[in-house]
C-alpha cells in the first residue's frame, strides 16, 4: 500500500457503521501508513454533503449514490444488505396506507434509500397514491407521529426496535415488499469513494474496511464504547441486534447477488423517475 496524503472518511453514527469502522477509527489494525480524517454525520447528512463532493469516501444511501455516480464509485466493502432489514411504515393506531383522506408522511430525507422503497412501495399498490411527504432526521420521523404532525412514518435503523414500545403499529415492511417482489437482498447503505482517487487507493481502503470488519466479528467486546458513545439508542440489546441485523457477508463482500441486487434497484429507481441513466460504471475496482 503506498498513500498519498490524508483522505477523509465520513460515516454514521449508527452502530452498524461504528461496528464496521471500529478497528479503523482505534488504529486496532495496520492502516499501512493511511491517515484518515473520520467525521459522523446521520445519512441524509452525509447524501447531501457528498452532492458538494465534500468528503473522500463516505457513507451513502444507495438511493443517494445513484444520482452521484458522476462523483463517486463503489467499494466493494462496508455496505448494508440484506434480508428483513427494510425500512417500515408505521403509524398511530387504527390508521391505513390506503385511507382516502391525503397522507402526510414523514421519511428519513428525500435522498435515501427508505424514500425510494417507499415510492416503488406507493407506485406498486396505489399507482403512486399522492402523499404529502416532509422529510426529516430520521430520529425524529417517530416524534412527528407520536405528535400527529404526520399521519405515517417511514422508520430506519434502530427504530424497527422500539416503534412498539411507542404505541406505535407496522403498516407495512418495505423490506419485506421488496423481497418478495425481487428474491433479492435490500440495498441500504453503501461506502463510496470519489472517482477521482486512483483505483489503487480505492482498492487499498476497500481491502482496509474488510479488515477492519473481519478484527471487529473477531474482537466482538474491543472499543465496544466507541459503538457506544455514539448510538442514538444506547439499550445494549438494541445496539447487538442492529449491529447481527446490518453487518453480514454482503458488508464483507457485495458479491454477485448483492451486485444483482443494487443494478435492480436502480433499475426501479429511474422507472419511477428518481434518477437518470448513467453510464458510469459501478465500482472502484
Amino acid at each position: 500500500m503506498k498513500p498519498n496524503h490524508t483522505y477523509s472518511l465520513a460515516y454514521s453514527s449508527c452502530p452498524n457503521d461504528t461496528f464496521i469502522f471500529k478497528a479503523i477509527a482505534r488504529a486496532l489494525i495496520d492502516l499501512h501508513g493511511y491517515f484518515l480524517d473520520i467525521v459522523l454525520e446521520d445519512v441524509e447528512t452525509l447524501n447531501q454533503r457528498a452532492a458538494k463532493n465534500t468528503y473522500d469516501i463516505t457513507k451513502l444511501s444507495f438511493a443517494a449514490f445513484g444520482s452521484l455516480s458522476d462523483q463517486y464509485a463503489l467499494l466493494r466493502t462496508g455496505s448494508a444488505l440484506g434480508v428483513g432489514c427494510g425500512p417500515l411504515i408505521i403509524s398511530l393506531p387504527e390508521r391505513s396506507v390506503d385511507d382516502k383522506k391525503k397522507p402526510v408522511v414523514a421519511v428519513p430525507g428525500l435522498g435515501t434509500t427508505a424514500y425510494h422503497l417507499f415510492r416503488f412501495y406507493m407506485d406498486d399498490l396505489f399507482a403512486g397514491m399522492d402523499a404529502d411527504i416532509i422529510p426529516m432526521p430520521f430520529e425524529e420521523v417517530m416524534p412527528a407521529v407520536i405528535e400527529k404532525r404526520a399521519d405515517f412514518g417511514v422508520i430506519i435503523h434502530e427504530g424497527r426496535f422500539v416503534y412498539q414500545a411507542m404505541g406505535l403499529e407496522l403498516k407495512a415492511d418495505l423490506g419485506q415488499w421488496w423481497e418478495d417482489k425481487t428474491s433479492l437482498p435490500i440495498p441500504l447503505g453503501c461506502i463510496a469513494i470519489k472517482r477521482d482517487i486512483d483505483p489503487a487507493v480505492a482498492c487499498d481502503i476497500q481491502q482496509l474496511i474488510r479488515q477492519s470488519i473481519d478484527h471487529a466479528f473477531s474482537n466482538p467486546d474491543m472499543a465496544c464504547d466507541y459503538i457506544k458513545i455514539h448510538a442514538q439508542e444506547l439499550d445494549e440489546d438494541v445496539i447487538q441486534q442492529h449491529i447481527k441485523l446490518y453487518v453480514n457477508d454482503f458488508s464483507k463482500n457485495i458479491g454477485d447477488k448483492g451486485e444483482a441486487a443494487i443494478i435492480t434497484f436502480f433499475e426501479k429507481a429511474r422507472q419511477s423517475g428518481l434518477i437518470e441513466k448513467s453510464g458510469n460504471s459501478l465500482f472502484a475496482c
